[in-house]
């Protein structure tokens, strides 16, 4: 039998702030589980767009992808999500990463041990909502007698945003689960548990490029340069497909065009892109991997995206 994951929509930190309220009340309206906000360095802000959404809502949870830990001090990292969970208890998923090191250094908080930053940051984020009295004396994080008043009194486990292989097994080792970036696979989730080392009650959140038309060929042309700048890049989440290097010759010797001639099941594999049938087996296979939330990430075109909400809502409803 197929287990199912929870299903979402994904923020972009491009959109408009003003959206967040529509989008949020048109998720809730429609039955979907989740609104996951953006937060990258310089656009909007995670804290605040999680605010308006949830004041706007009753029962949608919000889950944050991610807050950098160095960009914040742990201490108003934690005051902040639990001012989150007390306008909101039980609907909000903190997810907290080393964000983007050319950004931290712009902001001069770019620490020499990413690893050690993010894990000095989490333990006391983590320790904090649990209601404990922190004093530590570390490399990042030093704090003498903090303790939040009032604390949540139910703390929600703290996601790690990574994706290398030592962050991974970090993550397996101090946070309470893990947000993968897109375009998220089953391989992707497959590889990235291993690396974790499958800690038990470990929360998977996965986001995952969508595109879904009413007919595939659509939506393939508009994902077609999608794909081939991931490809390019070689994108960390789209390498360990198992027709990485059959697609990167495809793409190589005849462009984007070529990849409008890629067989349905390479785009099923990398994302819900085609019909909302194709979508719905893309989430499947996800759940199957091991994915508890997928957090569906469109286009950054806001028209394009806010055409997605409802095939999200659908999604969501199966």
């Amino acid at each position: 039998m197929t287990s199912s994951a929870g299903v979402g929509f994904c923020f972009d930190r491009t959109f408009p702030p003003a959206l967040v309220t529509d989008v949020a009340r048109r998720l809730e309206a429609g039955g979907a589980d989740r609104l996951w906000i953006i937060e990258d360095c310089f656009y909007t802000g995670g804290i605040s767009l999680a605010a308006a959404a949830l004041a706007v809502t009753e029962r949608l949870s919000i889950g944050l992808g991610i807050l950098p830990v160095v960009a914040r001090n742990p201490a108003i990292t934690a005051m902040e999500i639990a001012t989150l969970i007390g306008l909101a208890p039980g609907r909000v998923l903190p997810g907290l990463g080393h964000g983007v090191q050319d950004w931290m250094g712009q902001m001069g908080v770019r620490p020499k041990s990413p690893l050690r930053a993010l894990e000095e940051v989490i333990d006391a984020v983590r320790l904090l909502l649990e209601g404990e009295t922190v004093t530590t004396d570390g490399e990042y994080v030093r704090l003498t007698d903090v303790r939040l008043d009032p604390p949540p009194a139910e703390a929600p486990p703290i996601l790690a945003g990574v994706r290398g292989p030592k962050s991974l097994a970090l993550a397996g080792k101090v946070a309470g689960g893990i947000v993968l970036a897109e375009p998220s696979t089953p391989s992707t989730v497959r590889l990235a548990l291993d690396q974790a080392g499958h800690p038990d009650d470990f929360v998977v959140a996965a986001f995952s490029s969508v595109c879904v038309q009413d007919d595939r060929a659509t939506a393939y042309r508009i994902m077609a340069p999608w794909l081939g700048r991931n490809i390019e890049e070689r994108n960390p989440s789209l390498v360990p497909v198992p027709f990485f290097d059959e697609l990167t010759k495809l793409y190589a010797d005849k462009g984007v065009d070529g990849l409008l001639t890629m067989p349905p099941e390479w785009w099923s594999e990398i994302g819900p892109i085609g019909t909302i049938d194709d979508a719905a087996a893309h989430l499947d296979v996800l759940a199957d991997a091991g994915v508890h939330h997928v957090g569906l990430f469109p286009l950054a075109d806001v028209d394009l995206a806010m055409n997605q909400v409802d095939h999200v809502i659908t999604l969501a409803n199966r």
